[in-house]
């Protein structure tokens, strides 16, 4: 277990250290906990006033807290101004997450042109394929499949059995949990008197660097250019992404949601689960989708949208429903009545 001075913590995060107690700048934290049920050496945050009535009784050896918060709080505490970034930045010093892989395992088969950056690290049962690129610290979980002429920049990081499909250029300090595809084929048919006729998939798929991809996520290839996902994206957990799609720098995606091919999405945006996107629509910067959204046009004013219905009682639901049928023989009633 790894541990980490008060003053070490603080300096990293940036704040400003307060110590109660028996507390010194040299008093070890190892790792974090709730402010419910953290304890000692523990580091524990608040970021939401509303959880104040748990900070004024926990055990934490150390809070992250807004600067408004110290009066309220009982332990030794880091100040900063988001909190919640002090959190993130300290569980990433506290990270004790096992890498994907260590050293080249013995039973991964690789062809003899591979070309493998420093420090290479790839796990039992991977296979990486003829003309692939891996970058300085690339690790390989067990089981992966990198395709023909794929690059991986340094630094990223793949868990077990993703499949990485040939051409796929993949940039720094990425990350890919497990069982997630990239670089499948767009559904691409066309149709011949009720026969579907497939059409070759023959973009690649370019992904930036930082970028997040959950678990069980597909990006499909371009059918003629490519799929490009920039610089900084997160994408959640069971996300599809189609053909020909390119999604701008910083753009979050949450789990089980789905955008059709050839949409382009801008920088900064949001979605929240379970959101659907047309296909061939554009959607500027710094637009967010509330949860179930379905976006069926073009949008580029920024600010929050959504269409999603909230859950309501199955009697409340049925006679809705009801008057929703008679809806357009109201409009029409209406319009009568008016002229």
């Amino acid at each position: 277990m790894q541990s980490i001075s008060l003053r070490e913590l603080s300096d990293k995060l940036g704040g400003q250290l307060h110590l109660k107690g028996e507390d010194t700048d040299s008093t070890q934290v190892h790792s974090l906990g709730t402010l419910a049920n953290a304890g000692v050496g523990q580091v524990s945050f608040l970021s939401n006033s509303k959880y104040r009535h748990q900070l004024t009784e926990t055990s934490a050896q150390c809070v992250i807290i807004h600067p408004k918060e110290l009066s309220h709080c009982p332990s030794s505490a880091i100040t900063l101004e988001n909190p919640y970034v002090g959190f993130a930045i300290a569980a990433q010093t506290l990270d004790t997450t096992p890498e994907p892989a260590q050293d080249i395992a013995k039973t991964a088969v690789i062809a003899d042109d591979v070309k493998l950056g420093n420090d290479v690290c790839i796990g039992p049962n991977a296979v990486i394929e003829t003309g692939v690129e891996l970058g300085d610290r690339v690790k390989i979980g067990a089981g992966c499949f990198i395709g023909k002429n794929a690059k991986i920049g340094a630094g990223t990081r793949l868990w077990a059995n993703v499949t990485i499909y040939h051409e796929t250029l993949m940039g720094r300090d990425c990350l890919v949990q497990s069982s997630t595809v990239i670089g499948s084929d767009g559904f691409g048919y066309a149709n011949d008197k009720g026969k579907w006729i497939k059409i070759p998939q023959l973009g690649k798929v370019v992904i930036g660097d930082r970028v997040e991809i959950g678990a069980c996520t597909s990006i499909d290839r371009g059918a003629l250019e490519d799929t490009i996902i920039a610089d900084g994206v997160i994408l959640d957990n069971q996300i599809q992404i189609a053909h020909n799609v390119q999604i701008g720098e910083n753009t979050a995606m949450a789990a089980c949601s789905v955008i059709a091919g050839s949409t382009k999405v801008g920088k900064n945006c949001s979605f929240a689960g379970l959101c659907g996107v047309n296909g061939h629509v554009e959607i500027g910067d710094n637009i967010h989708f509330t949860g179930m959204s379905m976006v069926t046009k073009g949008v580029t004013e920024p600010g929050v949208y959504s269409s999603g219905m909230p859950a309501i009682s199955n009697s409340e639901w049925r006679r809705n429903a009801v008057t929703l049928r008679k809806l357009h023989k109201m409009a029409e009633r209406v319009k009568a009545l008016e002229k």
